[in-house]
């Protein structure tokens, strides 16, 4: 660890710009995949109206015609509501990254950050000890927060994407 409380805060900063980094990351990499999923799902889409428009050309009755276009929409339906799904599960995945990476964050770096404040305040006029303690209290319940905020939306999205009617 280091004896300075500036060479401790500069330490922080370099973990924490490594941790921002790692979270761009993550976000450039799930955007990238939703995007894909709806650029897949949109050509898919489209191919299927190009067919479906083909097919009513050919269709020997209104019946026929209607028929078509029920089983069109009904497929359009279960693509765009499987395209949701998707979607759901990739910001299910990066949510349970971004808890573990925030989690280990406060884990390891609050833990750094506690032992730099009490460097910082040793030496200052008012109760370190106090103060410490105050601090630790503050990063343990910031964590725990943290923990239950991240395992509640990680169980919404689990919870959508394992709703009835999805992938086949």
């Amino acid at each position: 660890m280091p004896t300075k409380p500036e060479d401790a805060v500069a330490q922080m900063q370099k973990k924490n710009l490594e941790s921002a980094m790692r979270l761009a990351q993550l976000s450039i990499e799930s955007s990238q995949r939703i995007l894909q999923l709806q650029v897949d799902v949109a050509r898919e889409i489209f191919d299927d109206g190009v067919n479906s428009a083909k097919a009513l050309a050919q269709a020997k009755s209104p019946q026929d015609a209607m028929e078509l276009r029920a089983r069109y929409a009904q497929h359009a339906a279960d693509k765009m509501f499987s395209c949701s799904r998707s979607i759901a599960e990739i910001t299910s995945d990066m949510q349970a990254e971004l808890g573990h990476l925030v989690s280990d964050q406060l884990n390891k770096g609050g833990q750094e950050m506690f032992d730099a404040m009490q460097q910082m305040l040793k030496g200052m006029p008012l109760n370190s000890h106090a103060a410490a303690e105050a601090l630790q209290h503050t990063f343990d319940t910031a964590r725990k927060t943290l923990e239950q905020v991240a395992k509640a939306s990680s169980d919404a999205f689990s919870s959508f994407a394992q709703m009835p009617g999805g992938k086949k």
